[in-house]
């Protein structure tokens, strides 16, 4: 990025917060001077500024004032209330990005001033490691250059793709909710290596390395899974009979948290 990132608050430090915290620090762009934090917890607040040596303050006000970027990641029920919160320091030049899922640019924008640049954003989780699937829309009256900085600022913490707000419900259900669903798997692999004798913590590294190398390969090569899952079952092998009891098992299966993703915006 260039020497003139933008400085960033986080008004929100719960899970997904410190997820887009801990990211940004470890991205080696941006030091703890360059991020303020609003959290309305004393305790987490407490947490937030000793682990990560950023400032975290009581009011929200006072953080958006600071950046140039706002991200606000608080829950769906709380974002009417942290918009009208930030509203009056949200002043010509600030852009805010909200990842509330389900959330609507529409809404976003009534409890804003009016020309204020808004990004909707679905990420998820590996913010924290740098490898998110990041999904952005912006509202019509962000200018290009706003949209290139803040995807650009994005890009340190994983893969950026602009996309329609109609399908930013369904990218919940994949990026957002999608990582719990991978752990799951991991986990699952792990206890059946368990299961045949291996010791539990060379169990989880192996399959967790092995979910990694798959999905860096389809990345990578660009190949449609089902050609790369053919090229590891073999006629008559042991990785067929393992897909035969995978799909027994219902493992397709992203639509109900879409489905919630719908439900989640406050009234």
């Amino acid at each position: 990025m260039s020497k003139n990132k933008p400085k960033l608050a986080v008004v929100g430090a719960g899970k997904m917060g410190e997820a887009i915290i801990s990211g940004f620090l470890k991205s080696g762009e941006y030091d703890p001077q360059d991020i303020q934090v609003f959290e309305i917890l004393k305790s987490r607040r407490e947490y937030i500024g000793q682990t990560y040596n950023v400032k975290c303050v009581g009011d929200s006000k006072e953080a958006v004032s600071f950046a140039d970027l706002t991200i606000v990641a608080v829950e769906p029920r709380h974002m009417k209330e942290a918009l009208e919160q930030i509203a009056p320091a949200m002043k010509p030049g600030k852009i805010v990005v909200s990842i509330a899922a389900g959330v609507t640019l529409e809404f976003v924008r009534k409890y804003l001033p009016k020309d204020a640049p808004v990004v909707r954003v679905m990420p998820n989780i590996t913010c924290r490691v740098g490898e998110a699937m990041i999904v952005v829309c912006p509202s019509e009256n962000t200018k290009k250059e706003e949209l290139e900085m803040v995807i650009g600022t994005l890009s340190l913490l994983g893969h950026v793709i602009r996309l329609d707000e109609r399908y930013l419900n369904l990218a919940t259900g994949m990026v957002g909710s999608g990582p719990a669903y991978i752990y799951l798997i991991i986990e699952a692999f792990a206890d059946a290596g368990v299961r045949m004798g291996l010791p539990k913590d060379v169990s989880i590294l192996l399959a967790a390395q092995t979910t990694l190398g798959a999905a860096k390969m389809v990345v990578e090569t660009g190949e449609h899974p089902a050609k790369l899952k053919d090229m590891v079952a073999t006629p008559a092998g042991t990785t067929v009979e393992g897909l035969l009891a995978l799909e027994e098992g219902k493992l397709r299966a992203v639509t109900k948290a879409a489905q919630r993703a719908k439900q989640l915006q406050p009234s």
